[in-house]
């Protein structure tokens, strides 16, 4: 016999649960995400003897008090949504306008169930233990006169209990090693049940809907001549920011200082008191003003400065001093996020260092966002390599429980480096035209998925700019050259949308692999890029394998109007994600952002 410890769960004391503001369009069995729920557990350790040779704990044991502790978690759960559309009302509540009963104006029922979240307890004078939090269901009526293109205000809301089982776990004891406690199958232990309160102000708006994003390069307002004021901010939810750069010592510094927070637009004042952001960091900040849903990360790295990542990923110093100046630069801009862009890492060894940087870079935007922006969660998403040469070098299932999103770079599988022309960002293969399709968007897919990464993660990737081949007979087949390209991009065989198809060319569209070209029967010149066709058919297959949305490269290649790819899905997608930004930066160093841009002449 050996004396060993275990622990019971005292009665728990809660916090206020908040309670989400639910969407006004979100319909039965929707999932949402409800606020943070923060649970606290009361420990009280014994001690007992018992046999370690039995499965079970020594019914003879002898308890004597030991000691209490007191343990904080906070949980974010999920919640399915159903809807009772039975209550009606006066069809004239707007104030003089008929409504039909059933419209987004009649005040439905909402009933939130959530999914019960595994939480685990790390004790000081305990072993770790894990408690499962159900928490309550909340019910709610709509304001009824709500615009239905915004978010519902929540009415009265009743919350029912929160219950929290607790588990158990294995416990190392020497010299025996593991000795089963009971776990949660066998355990006698009651659920714990505690009331809960409401908050009517919601710490984080629900999720509801696609991504539509869209990357911005600070090198674009240059040739491409195309301005932050350009960019689509209501049809789209992300933009990416690219690229800041870093040195041998892990700091993240600007890629471009002029055009990120030096250049003076028309509208700003050539002498203003104070230090403030210019460029396109305080034109994205204000983009972000207007447009509530739109969330601006950075991307790091890119094909010109990966060189440093395994280097500075391999060392913890160098790693963390990347995570600490990375959440510097982005809560100095006003931004919501950060995405990593390796370009590639090339052994398991690298594999594990990008893990921990992940980590590293996850621990500190949660440590920001708790201590000056409680309830807000910064996103982190990578540059999805779409090479299985590239991503299979990569812990993609590791990765995964850092990144809220995976920017898939579905483009890119033909150009100057083949012997044959080809698609550059075909869904499918094209098993009669093998040449044509070396690589497809359905095969990296299911890779990613297969190796752990959550579908609805996945972003997939879509061109703006298009690839061209010279002197070809036809798609799949051999070249000579890529041509100069667009006069705006200034790289070789690369073409913006915008100029595409060329005068004299013939689209063409390629149903077995879902993809489109143009070809010149007279140069023999062949142009593979997206249309309004192809990416129709990418929605739809956004839809059908769950995942998370579209992100395009990049925003100066688009078109205005009817033929813009960017507002063509903004219109498809339907429900676009309307979880709002954060406008609140405490701690930049630039006073216009500091203080929300609310100075006369910002």
């Amino acid at each position: 016999m050996i004396a060993t410890t275990f622990f019971t769960v005292a009665p728990l004391i809660l916090a206020a649960v908040p309670v989400a503001a639910v969407p006004q369009r979100l319909v039965k069995d929707d999932v949402y995400c409800a606020d943070d729920t923060t649970v606290t557990v009361t420990v009280v350790s014994t001690a007992a003897a018992a046999d370690p040779t039995s499965s079970s704990l020594d019914p003879d044991q002898q308890q004597v008090t030991g000691f209490i502790e007191t343990i904080t978690e906070t949980v974010l759960y999920t919640s399915t949504l159903t809807v009772d559309p039975t209550v009606t009302v006066d069809p004239t509540v707007d104030g003089g306008s008929a409504q039909s009963s059933g419209s987004y104006f009649s005040p439905l029922t909402r009933l939130a169930t959530p999914a019960p979240v595994t939480v685990t307890l790390f004790s000081t004078i305990t072993d770790v233990s894990t408690v499962t939090v159900t928490p309550p269901q909340t019910t709610s009526i709509l304001d009824p006169i709500t615009d239905p293109d915004f978010p519902a205000t929540t009415g009265s809301a009743v919350p029912l209990p929160l219950t929290v089982q607790p588990y158990y776990v294995n416990s190392t004891l020497a010299p025996y090693g593991n000795f089963s406690l009971a776990n949660s199958s066998t355990s006698s232990a009651t659920p714990i049940s505690a009331t809960t309160s409401a908050s009517s102000t919601p710490t984080t708006l629900a999720y509801s809907g696609y991504e539509n994003g869209l990357y911005f390069t600070n090198w674009g307002i240059y040739s491409a001549d195309y301005q932050p004021q350009s960019i689509p901010a209501s049809q789209i939810t992300r933009v990416i920011y690219a690229f800041a750069d870093f040195g041998t010592d892990g700091t993240v510094v600007s890629s471009d200082t002029y055009a990120d927070v030096e250049n003076h637009y028309a509208t700003d004042p050539l002498e203003e008191a104070g230090n403030n952001a210019y460029g396109c960091v305080k034109q994205l900040y204000l983009l972000k003003k207007q447009n509530r849903q739109l969330k601006v990360l950075l991307s790091i790295g890119g094909w010109s400065y990966s060189a440093n990542f395994p280097a500075v990923a391999a060392n913890p110093f160098t790693r963390q001093r990347f995570a600490t100046s990375a959440v510097k630069l982005v809560t100095d801009w006003g931004f919501d996020g950060i995405e990593i862009d390796w370009e590639y890492p090339a052994n398991a060894d690298q594999a594990g260092d990008f893990v921990a940087l992940l980590e590293d870079l996850r621990e500190e935007l949660d440590a920001w966002a708790a201590k000056y922006a409680p309830g807000y969660h910064f996103l982190i998403t990578i540059a999805g390599p779409a090479g299985s040469a590239t991503y299979t070098q990569m812990d993609l299932g590791q990765m995964d429980q850092y990144v809220d999103s995976w920017n898939l770079m579905a483009y890119d599988y033909a150009g100057s480096w083949d012997i044959t022309s080809g698609h550059q960002a075909n869904l499918y293969p094209n098993p009669n035209n093998t040449e044509s399709t070396k690589f497809n968007t359905n095969q990296v897919v299911t890779d990613y998925v297969s190796k752990g990464v959550v579908a609805s993660k996945i972003i997939m990737g879509i061109p703006t700019f298009g690839r061209s081949f010279e002197l070809t007979a036809g798609i799949g087949q051999p070249f000579n050259g890529v041509g100069s390209g667009s006069p705006r991009l200034k790289h070789p065989g690369e073409w913006l949308y915008r100029e595409l198809p060329r005068a004299g060319a013939t689209v063409i569209y390629d149903n077995i692999a879902k993809a489109s070209y143009s070809y010149d029967n007279v140069t023999h010149e062949l142009i593979s890029y997206d249309n309004i066709q192809s990416v129709t058919e990418k929605k739809s297959y956004v839809f059908e394998k769950g995942l998370g949305g579209v992100v395009f490269w990049e925003a100066s290649g688009d078109r205005n109007g009817t033929d813009s790819l960017v507002g063509t899905l903004a219109s498809l997608m339907g429900e676009l994600n309307n979880q709002v930004n954060l406008l609140n930066y405490s701690t930049s160093q630039y006073d216009n952002i500091r203080n929300g841009m609310v100075a006369v002449g910002v």
